[in-house]
């Protein structure tokens, strides 16, 4: 056996250790989803459920460096993705398209973070479809995907999360009107890349890669490597954003 260990075992190994960070944090968001199933849209705006310490007691650090080469794919074409491949900084998300909290960050805060960050080349936002909710959601993340390959990704993304989706509003039928809506041209196409290999392959990966992570909640991220539960307030997402650019600055700019 190889004495170097492999791309998934050292994910794992600190996968393993983020998913102590974030279980620290796991009851709020919790609490929070909780209140947001309640029934009552009013009531659902409970406190931000979980932040990133920006200090890095014990290489914290070093630990977040490692994973953020491991988890930013920078592929070049990626329709799940939106800024420059090289950009000093990436956004990851896994997330769930009947979660609240995750259309309140694509509605309230994502906007904010392309025109100040991603227009400017600083940042890229990669997506990963990490569902949690049962056979809807993963309909509902196949049909981005299938968005996706006709590069109307972003649209029925938008689309999903322009108000709560869930159960029946989330039925092949409804999601092909969304896509016609949102520009996809080629509907056949549309329904036969949403059943496809290629798709459950696309959808198994990202979800692979959270469960090494340990992702217990949608939605979750990572900056650089530097984990952020729950959809907290635009500006926990500036601080992050800026004292990454800003350490990839120092160090040189690059990837």
């Amino acid at each position: 056996m190889s004495a170097t260990a492999s791309p998934g075992r050292r994910l794992a190994a600190v996968g393993a250790i983020l998913a102590l960070i974030v279980g620290l944090v796991a009851l709020g968001v919790a609490v929070g989803t909780a209140v947001e199933d309640s029934g009552s849209s009013k009531a659902a705006e409970p406190g931000p459920a979980a932040s990133v310490e920006t200090e890095d007691p014990g290489g914290r650090q070093e630990m977040y460096d490692d994973l953020a080469k491991q988890t930013s794919r920078r592929e070049k074409g990626d329709a799940l993705a939106v800024g420059r491949a090289d950009a000093p900084v990436v956004l990851v998300e896994y997330a769930d398209y009947q979660c609240g909290f995750c259309g309140r960050f694509t509605r309230e805060t994502q906007p904010e973070l392309i025109e100040k960050y991603v227009d400017k080349g600083v940042l890229r936002i990669e997506f990963r479809n990490f569902t949690i909710y049962g056979e809807d959601s993963e309909r509902a993340a196949r049909a981005s995907w299938a968005a996706g390959q006709q590069g109307k990704f972003w649209e029925l993304h938008d689309a999903l999360y322009a108000k709560s989706r869930k159960g029946p509003a989330l039925a092949e039928d409804k999601l092909v009107e969304l896509a016609r809506d949102s520009g996809v041209e080629d509907i056949d196409r549309f329904r036969r890349d949403m059943k496809s290999n290629e798709a459950k392959k696309a959808l198994d990966r990202d979800q692979q890669e959270g469960y090494q992570l340990g992702v217990q909640s949608t939605p979750s991220f990572l900056v650089n490597g530097a984990p952020i539960a729950g959809a907290q307030p635009t500006a926990t997402f500036t601080q992050a954003i800026d004292e990454a650019a800003g350490r990839a600055d120092k160090d040189g700019g690059g990837k």
